[in-house]
This record gives structure tokens, sequence and C-alpha cells, in this order.
């Protein structure tokens, strides 16, 4: 009937993201609209500016939120620094891995792939071996594996591929804000990540970064960027000082990113990266009783996405309908596996501000409730 609406009940998100919104950055995004180049709102945008350099761990001028998802900001990295034939070395360690070389294939670049098992993190030797014997014009890997719960070292194979010449590309999709980021430290030309995992803001913004490789990169294109919406020479251009229109700004989005940026500043890094390492913690002791054992080693595990293998008898009634059942009795979303691991693990976000204690207590609180009911 016209005019109806449908509500559907709270829901505690502990899947791969969204995750929940803080309530002061639902109240920013009911702020009064401003146009998109008015004075007022080029401020907000130079303070989210500023606030992200601090949080990538950089001084790049471009380093701005895009009007994209993640994997939006992927592109954007990607259709930006390479071009039809050129060379480029990915590692995969999982599905966003494989999403990196989609589309730098469809770019037209000469993918390598250098590939993990899935839940183990790339071999350093492997990636600088590749790098080495194609001396590619981009290698590009991902932080945080959120198909996995993966985390990559950074440092070693971004050193392989700038001895080698090549520009890095960095997927920080899941890690910012909730991990240590560090750009300038590890030497890092291009990285994206997305604001509704560790920032806990809704979908629909891709934090982005560009430093003077990258954007070198671009001035020596042979033909232009591909992506006009993505094209960094284009939005440098509105982001930076000449102001000059690109396209209508997510205004209210950019409002609650802002707000959610001075909640962590105001917690202070260290504390919030604890918060997540002991909030993942006790999820993983609290789900070995349960039958429940992490996928990933724990050098290589990532505090805001734990991957566990599920019990056998779990995987033998389907695992969906034991989170369905979450979902429908509980209120709470836990995520499934993705490709090759799909009804073989669970994905269990604790990101932003789902990375807490009572949260997890809520969670094996019902997957008690559930088990025990058969």
């Amino acid at each position: 009937m016209a005019g109806m609406t449908t509500s559907t009940a709270p829901r505690l998100l502990l899947g791969p993201g969204p995750s929940n919104v803080h309530p002061r950055v639902l109240a920013a995004m009911a702020r009064p609209l401003l146009g998109h180049l008015d004075p007022a709102f080029l401020a907000l945008a130079d303070d989210a500016q500023d606030r992200l350099r601090r949080l990538f761990g950089t001084v790049n001028a471009l380093t701005i939120p895009l009007a994209a998802t993640g994997s939006g900001g992927m592109e954007a990295c990607l259709a930006n620094l390479l071009e039809p034939g050129d060379a480029a070395v990915v590692g995969v360690a999982g599905v966003f891995g494989e999403r990196m070389c989609e589309v730098a294939t469809r770019i037209g670049a000469r993918v390598t792939r250098v590939e993990a098992e899935p839940g183990t993190a790339l071999d350093d030797s492997a990636m600088a071996e590749a790098i080495a014997r194609v001396r590619p014009r981009l290698v590009a890997f991902v932080h945080a594996e959120t198909s996995t719960g993966v985390l990559q070292p950074v440092a070693q194979i971004a050193a392989a591929a700038r001895a080698g010449g090549a520009l890095v590309v960095l997927d920080c999709v899941t890690s910012l804000g909730g991990l240590p980021v560090s750009l300038d430290t590890w030497g890092i030309d291009a990285a994206y990540s997305a604001a509704q995992k560790c920032l806990s803001c809704p979908p629909g913004l891709s934090p982005a970064s560009f430093g003077p490789r990258a954007l070198a990169r671009v001035r020596e294109r042979s033909r232009p960027v591909q992506s006009w919406y993505f094209d960094v020479s284009l939005l440098a251009a509105y982001y930076g000082t000449e102001r000059i229109y690109h396209h209508t700004a997510p205004i209210s989005a950019i409002y609650g990113l802002v707000e959610a940026l001075r909640l962590v500043e105001e917690e202070g890094l260290p504390t919030r990266f604890e918060r997540h390492r002991r909030a993942a913690e006790r999820l993983v002791a609290g789900l070995a009783p349960l039958g429940f054992s992490p996928l990933v080693a724990p050098g290589s595990r990532l505090p805001m996405l734990t991957s566990v293998t599920l019990p056998e008898a779990v995987r033998a009634q389907g695992e969906s309908a034991l989170r369905r059942r979450l979902l429908d009795r509980h209120g709470i979303e836990v995520g499934g596996g993705l490709g090759t691991l799909a009804g073989r693990i669970w994905r269990i976000g604790l990101m932003g501000e789902n990375a807490r204690e009572a949260v997890v207590d809520r969670l094996l609180a019902a997957l008690h409730t559930e088990l025990s009911a058969g």
C-alpha cells in the first residue's frame, strides 16, 4: 500500500561490516545540509582531510573521503596508476586480493598473482621474487584481509616494491582505525579504506590517500584515466585550493565521518587499538568451549575480524541456519565464509563501536542459548 513503511529491529552488526554507528555520528548526519561549495562545508572537508592524514600516518596532500565504498577506493587507486599493458604484481591472500586482480585486469594490466593459502599471510620472499622478476609498475596487496581475518605485515613487501621501482597500493579497508597504519613510514604510494568498518560510519565513503609518486605517475600518463569520476587530477582540483566543481559531495556522510574521526581522536589510537585486541582475545577464548577454533594463527590474526572454523555439528546442520537464528531471535548478525571458505568458517567482526567486551559477552550468551537448544 502506498505510504506504508517497514521497520527492522535494531541489529548488533558483528559481520565483516558495516558496524554499528555511534549516536553522535547519526546526530551529525542529521544536521541541515550545506551546498558542496559553501565555505562552511569546504572548511569541514578540509577538517576531514587533516584528521584522515593523522589516521593514515601520512602528510599526503591528497588524502580525501572519496564518495564511494571501499571497492570504489580500490578502483580509484588502480585506475589512476595503471594503464593498459602495465605490469602489476598482486598479493592474493583472499577474496579482496582476488578483486584487485580483477580490477587491474579490466584496466588492461598484465597481472602476476602471488598467492597464499586461505588463512595465511603472503610470503614476503615470494612477493619479492615476483617483483624482481616482473619489474612491475605497481604492487598491490591487502593489509587486513576481510575474507579470512589475516593481518599482512607491510614493510618488507613495500620495501621490495620500491627497490624495484614500483608504486605500492595498500588496501586498508578493514585496518584503518583498528590497527596502526603508517603510510609514510612504510613507503605506500596510494591507499584506500572504508568508513563503515572500524570508523563505525554508515557505508558510502572510502577514505583514500595518494602520495607524491602516485600523483607524478598520473601526470605522466600517456592517456587519460579511464574513470572520469575517480580521476585524482580532477578530484585534487576540488579538494585542493582551486575548489573547481567536480561532483556533488555527500555532505551528510562527511558530517558523520568528521564526527567519527573526532571520536577516534578523543579515545586515542593506542587505547582504541588495545580495545580491539582485548575484545578479540575474549571472543576467541569464549568460543573455544563451544567448539569454534580460529582459522588464523595468533601472529597473523586480525583483532577486528576473527575467522573461526565451525564445529562439525554446526556444519552438519547447515551453518546458515544458526546464523539466521542468531539474527531472528537475538538481533545479532555474523558473517559466513566467502569463496572456498563458504560453509566452513564464520567471520565475526568486532569493529569500531562493536569492539567491546560486553558485545562479545552478548554474542557468546546467544550462542550458548542456541547451541543448548540443539
